[in-house]
């Protein structure tokens, strides 16, 4: 009991000193509506074409929610010296670490959900599978808020963790099908685009949204939870060598 009540108390604190921010609506929502709203009227493309487009409003909104959140928060606190007296705290690391990422996967889900919301209002989305798009907007806020914790632990000052944070999210944008098919990029980039877990999110989302998915959204699924799997993983053991051992 005492375990969950310290989860909880963790979370909620995350909550109210963290998030709903400038800062994070700012990156979390405003940069993906701007960045896909040049793009829509640099390609000349009608409202017809918006559900071809949504897949990566969507990916974008929730990789820039998640990251900025987890840059700030962690980092912040490390800082601070905060997040040493939280290792402390009657919890194991990895619920610890739940805890840490649980409002920034909350917030990503949510930030999902605006440019959907938008759509709706714009153009029919009555063939979206909604079966889908769901679990597949969880598990890619679940990878990018990963990403972020292991980016966020990483470094020292917040402005660190938001330029490592680039290093992976603007070349996303490129790499991961979002906007371009990656049947599309040169075949020396195409290896690098299979490294990165946005590539089969974004897949996932094209196949609930427009049923134009490249790759069986089975093996999508697998693939990103394997690399939620080795991000989390791979934190744990960077906290463990800085801080515990």
């Amino acid at each position: 009991m005492k375990t969950w009540i310290a989860f909880w108390g963790i979370l909620a604190k995350d909550v109210r000193s963290y998030y709903l921010k400038p800062p994070n609506i700012s990156w979390g929502l405003l940069f993906p509506l701007v960045w896909t709203t040049m793009f829509f009227v640099r390609s000349g493309l009608g409202i017809d074409s918006l559900p071809d487009l949504l897949p990566g409003l969507v990916a974008l909104s929730i990789l820039f929610g998640t990251t900025s959140v987890l840059s700030v928060t962690v980092t912040f606190e490390k800082k601070g010296r905060s997040f040493e007296r939280l290792l402390l705290a009657p919890i194991s690391l990895q619920l610890l670490m739940l805890a840490k990422t649980s409002g920034a996967i909350l917030f990503g889900t949510v930030n999902a959900f605006v440019p959907v919301a938008v759509a709706a209002f714009l153009t029919d989305l009555s063939a979206v599978n909604w079966f889908v798009l769901i679990p597949a907007a969880t598990l890619i806020a679940v990878s990018s808020t990963f990403l972020g914790l292991f980016i966020a632990v990483s470094v020292k000052e917040v402005f660190e963790a938001q330029t490592f944070s680039n290093f992976f999210r603007f070349p996303m944008i490129f790499l991961c099908g979002l906007f371009f098919p990656v049947a599309s990029l040169p075949p020396l980039l195409r290896p690098l685009s299979y490294m990165l877990p946005l590539t089969y999110g974004a897949d996932i989302l094209r196949g609930s949204i427009s049923g134009r998915n490249t790759m069986p959204l089975g093996l999508d699924f697998v693939v990103l939870a394997g690399f939620c799997a080795v991000l989390f993983l791979v934190t744990l053991g960077n906290i463990n060598r800085k801080w515990i051992t």
